[in-house]
């Protein structure tokens, strides 16, 4: 029987779902959880591929919109959902989705699309390059003290319902949205994904807390969400799992850090999905005992090209000729030139030019939120420099002030 792909119906949902736990391990999902991505799933942008009356392949993608250097808001397809049945396997399931994605997007006029790889090899065939890296924190707090800055003793903590700071929680989160490349707007129902908090989640933690940093006129400067993992062995070692702390200035910062190294019967806090650059690597005296790593987090793909390119700010002036290689979606593949002007206007067309650089779209993709330097993957051989000093150029323009980061998955 042929296979068949089409586009979610409401009442195929439970089966999709089925199946996308199955092909992630078999381990079913809290109902909460469940719950909430049954109401967030977009069905007419979900497709399934269908064996008869069985679900054998699955992808989906949120509507999002993403913060790009220069702070504008890019529409941009988060890719989501994806599974093949371990039985249908080298049949073309995944390519076929990718394909008919891809072209979706392009259509609906999203310049860029993204994702979280459950296995990081698997996209750079389809034009995604790794575009944000995550940091993750195990800090021994018995051995390692904070450095805060100024105005930190001013700043008031205060214990609130989660559910009930909510609000203030994502007035905060929306203005830092801007400031940092790769962090989505939170759009209607996302803002519940930092609530879950069922008990398969906690590990024997406790249940999800919220702490809330006050400047001295009452406004919220920042929040912190945790868990505390109770450990006896010859004494109290309990764990602090941080979930989210976000702030708008050093001193909330500084305060929320403080706080959660300093909770009573704890001797570690653990933090994940931190910026690649998070302020607490330079707070800490010993940034070993934190024991920082990174890994890849988000993975973008150019869709349209020259919108994409153009719709970011630049660091520099820029005039440079890219042959850009992109099989995918041969749409993009040719000769671009991209300019960024005194004044900061960009602009991005197609040009019977020499080229200045070789390259294709994925690594355009790692280096698109300023991330990644198109130095450093030249180095690895990934770009070629053309033209002398164009690589620089080049390299220098894209690159961003902060690190880019997605704070939470999707």
């Amino acid at each position: 029987m042929a296979l068949e792909m089409r586009v979610l119906q409401a009442d195929e949902w439970d089966v999709w779902y089925d199946h996308l736990e199955l092909a992630f391990g078999g381990v079913p999902e809290s109902p909460q959880e469940r719950e909430l991505y049954k109401s967030l799933t977009e069905l007419g942008r979900s497709l399934g591929v269908w064996d008869g009356g069985t679900c054998v392949g699955s992808a989906g993608a949120f509507s999002f919109r993403l913060s790009v250097p220069g702070g504008v808001l890019v529409p941009a397809a988060g890719v989501t959902m994806v599974g093949v049945a371990p039985t249908h396997r080298r049949r073309g399931v995944l390519t076929s989705m990718m394909r008919r994605q891809l072209d979706d997007v392009r259509a609906g006029g999203e310049p860029i699309a993204v994702l979280t790889a459950s296995e990081s090899a698997i996209y750079g065939r389809f034009g995604y390059g790794i575009a944000t890296y995550a940091l993750s924190l195990t800090v021994d707090t018995t051995r390692v003290r904070l450095t805060v800055p100024p105005g930190t003793d001013e700043v008031r903590l205060r214990l609130v319902d989660p559910e009930k700071a909510l609000p203030e929680c994502e007035q905060v989160y929306a203005e830092l949205v801007s400031r940092r490349p790769g962090m989505p707007a939170r759009q209607p129902g996302w803002e519940r994904l930092s609530l879950l908090d069922p008990e398969s989640m906690r590990e024997g933690a406790s249940p999800l807390t919220c702490v809330v940093a006050e400047r001295a006129d009452g406004e919220i400067a920042g929040y912190a969400r945790y868990r505390v993992k109770p450990v006896y062995d010859h004494g109290w070692e309990g764990r602090v799992e941080v979930a989210d702390l976000d702030a708008l200035d050093p001193a909330a910062t500084a305060a929320l850090w403080r706080y959660l190294f300093e909770i009573d019967l704890t001797a570690t806090v653990r933090a994940g999905r931190r910026p690649a650059d998070d302020p607490l690597l330079h707070l800490v005296s010993d940034v070993r005992r934190a024991r920082p790593v990174v890994r890849d987090s988000l993975h973008l793909r150019l869709v349209d090209l020259p919108a994409a390119l153009e719709a970011r700010a630049y660091a520099a002036p820029l005039d440079v000729v890219m042959e850009v290689e992109d099989a995918f979606c041969p749409w993009n593949e040719g000769r671009w030139r991209l300019v960024r002007d005194a004044e900061g206007a960009v602009s991005c067309a197609r040009t019977a030019d020499p080229a200045d650089l070789e390259l294709s779209v994925r690594e355009l993709g790692s280096a698109y939120l300023g991330g990644i330097t198109l130095t450093s993957l030249a180095a690895a051989g990934r770009v070629r420099e053309l033209r002398p000093g164009a690589l620089a150029e080049a390299s220098r323009a894209f690159t961003a002030d902060v690190a880019p980061w997605l704070p939470h998955g999707f």
